[in-house]
């Protein structure tokens, strides 16, 4: 699409035309527009202690905010004049909203969310889009959201409203150039929507723009197909339950093709960046024979081999059920998890960051790496040689982990017959990549519910003056009437990676927002390992079928979600009642029996809480991602 086309008028379909009529909900303490109580909570730190110092440092007109919730005013709860305040917007304001990150169903309706809210406030209230993502904004420009514009976006796929391009403000040339923009075109906001990665330059920008006194707030939305701006603040991304849910659909399909045909293999590879929410929710909507978790990889260093050997043993252990076909899923982020193929990966990339070109880089390998390049089939070796992302990783998109697999499975199935140790059907396999045809979907209900709060929530950020913090939304899991509004800031998100292990372990980088793994101690993953025999030799297909908009499966929401126990504000608030009940009853004058039984509760307490905080001494699963 040219872009003298972004933002134009499209023609709808039928469908399209039906969801565009669809009106999201809104949670009760956004209804009430103008009027919307915000109350100040306690200052924050990050998700890693050890990290607090370098964080501080990185970022010290932003770290260390308070946490704030958005509430009913007529709530009954008590708070001081000071740590609570009525929106109540009057002066119209102007607001610029970016798409930073990549294509995610839903992103529409965070400027949807935002503009009736913008409007709700004041209706002289300007709401800006950057056309062509980050690249618009450096070239300021712009397109005024009206409610014609926006007439056929609404919960609607696709980020071709304002389009998107390279998702990075980060040099010192961008951030100058954004800094430009916002001050030429007098923004009190900048909106930018995107996930890990931009993110963290939203908090860069924020920090800058804090330092130089300039007026913008900068505030940042998660929304990311993959899922993995994930932590005790976020729970989900914008985007994540539709792409699962078209994802899962698709995988349902291929699995009753091969039970159908009975003599194929399938393997899948989905789209979700380095880490392994998609592959893990989309297992559990569709149970396919065998997932493999880059995780799980990780943390048991698997080699490249070993997952080989796994794959062989429940072909055949199937094959001994006479059962000659299959379905294999896979992330797109599996390849960086196996130890060899990541320290290959990491050399790649560093003859990247010196400038070496592409057909230069085998002749540069150490002997080790150049040993196991030459090993992989050709068609991977010229895919992890593709230059880096704007991240600086790997093209994870690009390399056929899915082919790779398949080519090496079939190698050893034929070896294993040769040696007489496999007695089956000639091993057969077809492959699939399921990456860009999610990420246009119509979105979700909760989907369109989700981005459009979100949207609301920025407006209220900005009107209570707030810089450097992201829109969230708590207890998803919950009926929209239910869920908690809240924006947190971006500096609590963020930590140093450590790459050694052992007491001697020291925070290296900058500080950023990094790629949530899978919790392998999580509840959902335990469900999926629970079921994992019987996935691999039951068959036990699930067809979720495709999103449902009305009916009885409209409300579905993702696995991962409802299983796991996630409102981190309502167990804030549940910790806030006991010690408020615990100042009513220590006044002064209580017994000295009450008092001392405190001190030692209270002691104890401290302890274990104190041992809990330490900086653990090894890496969890996936620290050694960039």
């Amino acid at each position: 699409m040219n872009a003298d086309d972004l933002g134009s008028p499209r023609e709808l379909t039928g469908l399209q035309r039906r969801r565009a009529l669809y009106q999201p909900e809104l949670p009760p303490c956004l209804v009430q527009g103008t009027r919307i109580r915000v109350e100040f909570g306690d200052s924050t730190t990050t998700i890693d202690s050890k990290c607090a110092d370098i964080v501080a440092q990185a970022f010290p007109h932003i770290f260390g905010q308070k946490l704030v919730r958005f509430l009913e005013p007529h709530m009954d709860t008590v708070v001081s004049e000071s740590d609570a305040q009525v929106i109540q917007e009057n002066s119209p304001i102007r607001v610029g909203v970016v798409f930073s990150g990549r294509q995610s169903p839903g992103g529409h309706n965070v400027i949807w969310g935002t503009y009736d809210a913008l409007k709700a406030q004041n209706p002289h209230n300007v709401l800006l889009g950057f056309i062509g993502g980050t690249e618009g904004l450096f070239a300021k420009k712009t397109l005024e959201i009206t409610d014609d514009v926006l007439s056929s976006y609404k919960n609607q796929g696709g980020f071709d409203l304002l389009g998107r391009t390279v998702d990075q403000i980060r040099t010192t040339e961008q951030i100058n150039a954004a800094k430009a923009t916002c001050c030429d075109l007098n923004l009190d906001g900048l909106i930018i929507i995107g996930g890990v990665t931009s993110n963290s330059d939203a908090a860069q920008l924020a920090e800058i723009f804090a330092e130089h006194n300039c007026k913008t707030k900068v505030i940042g939305v998660p929304v990311t197909l993959s899922g993995d701006l994930r932590n005790q603040f976020v729970e989900t991304t914008v985007g994540f339950d539709t792409v699962c849910k078209v994802n899962s659909q698709l995988i349902s399909n291929v699995c009753l093709d091969a039970i159908s045909a009975g003599k194929y293999y399938y393997f899948v590879r989905l789209m979700g960046g380095k880490a392994s929410h998609v592959a893990l929710e989309c297992a559990l909507q569709s149970h396919p024979n065998m997932v493999i978790l880059g995780e799980e990889v990780a943390f048991s260093k698997l080699t490249l081999k070993e997952i080989t050997n796994k794959i062989c043993d429940g072909v055949e252990a199937r094959a001994e059920q006479g059962k000659h076909h299959g379905v294999l899923v896979i992330p797109e982020g599996l390849i960086e998890s196996i130890p060899e193929m990541y320290a290959l990966i990491q050399e790649i990339n560093n003859l990247h960051s010196n400038n070496i070109s592409e057909a230069d880089i085998p002749s540069q390998l150490s002997p080790w790496a150049a040993a196991l390049f030459k090993f992989l089939p050709s068609f991977i070796r010229r895919e992890l040689i593709l230059h880096q992302e704007s991240d600086n990783s790997a093209q994870l998109s690009q390399i056929d982990t899915e082919q790779l697999l398949a080519h090496l499975v079939e190698a050893e199935m034929n070896k294993r017959t040769k040696e007489g140790k496999y007695k089956g059907r000639k091993f057969s396999s077809v492959c699939h990549f399921f990456g860009s045809q999610a990420r246009g979907s119509l979105p979700s209900n909760f989907d369109c519910n989700y981005a459009y709060v979100l949207g609301h929530i920025c407006v209220q950020i900005i009107a209570a003056g707030l810089n450097g913090y992201m829109a969230t939304v708590t207890n998803l899991k919950d009926s929209t009437n239910k869920w908690r509004c809240a924006a947190v800031p971006l500096a609590a998100m963020m930590s140093v990676r450590r790459h050694l292990r052992g007491p001697g372990a020291v925070p290296i980088g900058k500080p950023v927002i990094h790629p949530s793994p899978i919790d392998l101690k999580a509840e959902s993953y335990a469900v999926l390992r629970e079921k994992a025999s019987s996935f691999l030799l039951d068959d036990f297909y699930r067809t979720p079928g495709g999103i449902q908009f009305e009916g009885p499966g409209a409300g579905t929401k993702p696995i991962t979600l409802t299983i796991e126990e996630q409102d981190y504000l309502g167990d804030i608030e549940i910790l806030q009642a006991y010690l408020d009940k615990v100042r009513t009853i220590l006044k002064p004058g209580c017994s000295r029996e009450i008092l001392k039984a405190s001190i030692s509760s209270i002691a104890s307490v401290n302890d274990v809480l104190k041992f809990m905080s330490a900086p653990l001494n090894t890496e969890l699963p996936l620290y050694h991602f960039n």
